[in-house]
């Protein structure tokens, strides 16, 4: 084998197992396990998904807790807010659920991207970072509403064909409390104060 092959060899190899690092599931490096609110800021970001639970209206369990799973941004890829956007239609059972309590929490977790499978974390583990948010469900207008938008359809862009006559509408989730769980010795609060001060994520160099 020539020279030249064998170093396009060794760079094709280099190539592959940096897919396939455990750092690659996520644009930036998870924050360490000390700096919660710039964990939980991490985790809100990296999910596409999170589950919601609402405070049933629905026989035959109302006023039981009710989770759903609906889609969410922060923000665009790499620019997140910190504050979780989603695209509603009151004909969707949680949001009727909402209509009469705004009340919710909203749930994350690393499981949901590459990086706990890869590194053996269990989805339960607390290794496997995960945070809960409790709050409440707002819609949002004007400008607010066009960063939802930016940021939904940058992420999901399947929505932007989803079917008009079901009256979307964006809204965001009022965060009041942050609950993290990235390491052992139990679960970690966060303040929303916080939680928005926070930098979510450090590029690599």
């Amino acid at each position: 084998m020539s020279a030249f092959l064998r170093a396009a060899c060794v760079l094709l190899l280099g190539l592959l197992w940096a897919s396939f690092s455990p750092a690659s599931c996520c644009r930036f490096q998870i924050p360490p396990h000390d700096q919660v609110a710039r964990v939980a800021r991490f985790v809100a970001h990296q999910c596409d998904w999170a589950s919601m639970a609402t405070i049933s209206t629905h026989k035959p369990v109302a006023g039981q807790p009710f989770s759903n799973a609906f889609s969410v941004s922060d923000g665009t890829e790499g620019s997140g807010s910190g504050v979780p956007y989603m695209y509603l239609t009151r004909m969707e059972i949680s949001v009727q659920d909402l209509e009469v309590n705004p009340q919710a929490s909203l749930s994350m977790s690393l499981a949901q991207t590459d990086y706990c499978r890869q590194q053996g974390f269990d989805p339960q583990s607390p290794l496997c970072a995960h945070i809960i948010l409790s709050g409440s469900v707002v819609e949002v207008n004007g400008t607010e509403a066009d960063f939802a938008k930016r940021a939904l359809f940058s992420r999901h862009p399947e929505m932007i064909d989803w079917p008009s006559d079901h009256n979307w509408f964006f809204a965001k989730f009022n965060i009041t409390q942050v609950w993290v769980l990235d390491y052992f010795g139990g679960v970690k609060t966060v303040t929303p104060e916080e939680y928005f001060q926070a930098e979510p994520h450090r590029k690599h160099h």
